[in-house]
């Protein structure tokens, strides 16, 4: 089977005033240290925490005494897995060896289709 799992990743950034600017900082560096172990195949956005008060999603960022703290969205797919369970570890050890010491969870896992349609990777 095939899947493609989404990871939330914690980011810090330090010295940064503006949540846009540290979203912008957070997004950069972790394409940067994905694209040094040729993992261009990882998707990286910010993520969305849900208002307690309202329920609206808003862009995960948070500043305080100029360092902030950035919820990424991590998306990859993997192919030829036996189960969901599989594939969150393929995704979640491929991603941690490459984002070493970034706390990550695994959010979602969504079934692709099967193995034998010749796109393996």
């Amino acid at each position: 089977m095939n899947y493609r799992v989404v990871l939330e990743a914690a980011w810090l950034v330090y010295d940064v005033e503006a949540v846009d600017d540290a979203i912008g900082v957070a997004v950069s560096e972790a394409g940067k240290r994905l694209n040094e172990e040729e993992m261009d195949y990882v998707e990286v956005d910010v993520g969305f925490t849900e208002c307690p008060a309202c329920g609206e999603p808003f862009e995960s960022g948070f500043i305080a005494a100029d360092t902030a703290l950035v919820g990424l969205q991590l998306e990859m797919d993997v192919f030829n897995v036996e189960s969901a369970e599989h594939a969150q570890r393929v995704a979640k050890s491929d991603i941690g060896n490459a984002l070493r010491d970034v706390p990550l969870k695994i959010v979602d896992t969504i079934e692709t289709g099967d193995g034998d349609d010749g796109d393996d990777q």
